[in-house]
């Protein structure tokens, strides 16, 4: 098995501080490998980078449609928002179609990343609640096809047809049967493949004709970025840096997913300590090495060969990808 290799490298001064390591993978839209750092074959949790793929049975089964989604509505499916007005809005719109209203949803409150909308509830000495959570995309997403199938209100459950429709269409497109699932922070599972299997899985999205139902999922990501993330977010910046031609999604613990269509590539790749900065950095490093990044974008910047400042403004190192693999 091969190793994770060092992929991020933390300078203060002329010391090498920290460096993280990794796993990386490119794929063709045959599902061969094009380019990989580490091990291809690391079994891997995508935590929120599979969010397009456990939206598939939204419009594979109907529901979308029948629902009369839009792309905003199938962003927000694969979104990790920041419970800005503008995502929390449009879910409550969205539960509202639904007949269901904040108690359905079983992803849990959290305090939203949005700054203006965490201030506006502790003004107002209130709570946060689920559509808040940065998953009440997703969870409107499971409860909509919950509706179209006629089936019980415990959606996140392992054996409800909701949750073994995303497993289906999870294993078809990683085209491997999954070794088993762990649960995600928004209590629905997070099945596991291997790290070439979630590129091989993005490549399929990315090699997917249009108007097919994994086209219809990155071309709404890709036309609403705001509502994938939010400002300030690396998957929101970097997309609108690309022009919206490459969609790319985040994950906890490290990991992050890109879908170029117009090369018909997919990327995935894991940080063994599972810290952002360095997803980041690394995600970066491969879109500016595939042509569809530009090095210099204050966006690319603000993550890759990045200063770092202390709280005086004053540069103290860089954060940049470590010398020799890209």
């Amino acid at each position: 098995m091969t190793q994770a290799v060092p992929l991020v490298e933390i300078w203060r001064g002329d010391f090498l501080e920290s460096a993280h390591r990794g796993h990386a993978v490119v794929c063709d839209g045959s599902g061969a490998i094009v380019h990989a750092w580490g091990d291809p074959g690391a079994v891997v949790l995508p935590r929120s980078s599979a969010k397009m793929i456990q939206a598939l049975p939204l419009i594979t089964s109907g529901a979308a449609d029948a629902a009369g989604l839009t792309p905003e509505h199938l962003a927000l499916a694969c979104a990790s928002h920041n419970g800005a007005a503008i995502h929390t809005d449009r879910v409550t719109d969205w539960l509202r179609t639904l007949e269901l209203d904040d108690d359905a949803l079983r992803c849990g409150p959290q305090m939203p990343d949005n700054r203006e909308a965490r201030e506006a509830l502790i003004r107002g000495h209130g709570s946060p609640c689920q559509m808040h959570n940065n998953c009440s995309g997703k969870h409107t997403g499971f409860l909509t096809l919950t509706s179209h199938l006629g089936a019980g209100p415990e959606y996140i459950d392992p054996d409800h047809p909701v949750q073994e429709a995303a497993l289906e269409a999870f294993e078809r497109v990683t085209d491997e049967t999954s070794p088993g699932f762990g649960i995600d922070g928004c209590s629905a599972p997070n099945f596991a493949c291997s790290l070439r299997g979630m590129a091989r899985a993005m490549a399929h999205f990315a090699a997917a004709p249009a108007g097919s139902p994994e086209a219809r999922l990155h071309e709404a990501m890709r036309l609403h970025p705001d509502l994938v993330a939010g400002e300030g977010r690396a998957c929101t910046e970097l997309m609108r840096a690309m022009d919206g031609k490459v969609a790319i999604k985040t994950g906890a613990e490290g990991f992050f997913t890109a879908i170029l269509p117009e090369q018909k590539l997919g990327v995935a790749l894991k940080i063994t300590d599972g810290t952002t900065r360095a997803s980041e950095c690394v995600m970066a490093a491969i879109l500016v090495k595939l042509g569809v990044l530009e090095p210099d974008h204050p966006a690319t910047l603000k993550r890759m060969n990045a200063p770092i400042l202390n709280r005086r403004k004053v540069q103290t190192g860089w954060i940049r990808p470590a010398a020799g693999w890209i």
